[in-house]
């Protein structure tokens, strides 16, 4: 594969993926060395500068990255803003709020610590990458266990749960996830 095609096949599989992808996860998908990834995308990312494009190509650690140029800012943040993102009803969020404290939880054990049915809301979050299912409880009926995902936390920009904030006094925080 020449070098040209290279950097084409590179661009392909970055704007299609729209995340980080790895030096050596590119190299593997294009049967290359890693080397060879590395000078395309240098190439790539040369060409979107000395051109003025629209979009950068970036590296990040180990990682490659298609972005919008920093040029083009102002123009993407006014679209954005005039798409509201659909909110979380308190309901989700009260949701929400439950399992990422005291995860891995059940449906059941949201249900009783809220008093109400959470099967909407769960669902919400489910859709919405939220929380996942991440195995089952050993108890009759083997109910599904829900916690927070990798989603949840960048939208809430939180590097880890711990940068949670502490529960208010009076709420135990071994409550545990299943009743």
């Amino acid at each position: 594969m020449e070098q040209a095609e290279r950097e084409r096949a590179v661009e392909a599989i970055l704007f299609a993926l729209g995340e980080p992808v790895s030096t050596a996860r590119l190299a593997q998908a294009l049967d290359v060395e890693e080397d060879q990834v590395l000078a395309a995308c240098q190439a790539l990312a040369a060409f979107y500068e000395t051109q003025d494009r629209g979009i950068r190509l970036v590296q990040l650690e180990e990682s490659w990255q298609l972005v919008s140029a920093p040029r083009w800012g102002a123009v993407i943040r006014g679209l954005l803003a005039r798409k509201k993102p659909d909110k979380l009803s308190a309901s989700a969020l009260e949701t929400l709020a439950l399992v990422a404290y005291f995860q891995p939880v059940t449906r059941v054990y949201l249900d009783q610590a809220r008093g109400v049915d959470s099967a909407h809301s769960l669902g919400v979050l489910l859709d919405r990458e939220l929380v996942e299912p991440c195995g089952t409880l050993d108890a009759p009926g083997r109910p599904t266990l829900y916690r927070t995902t990798q989603t949840f936390l960048r939208s809430f920009g939180l590097s880890d749960l711990a940068d949670l904030p502490p529960l208010p006094e009076g709420i135990p925080a071994e409550a545990g996830g299943a009743p």
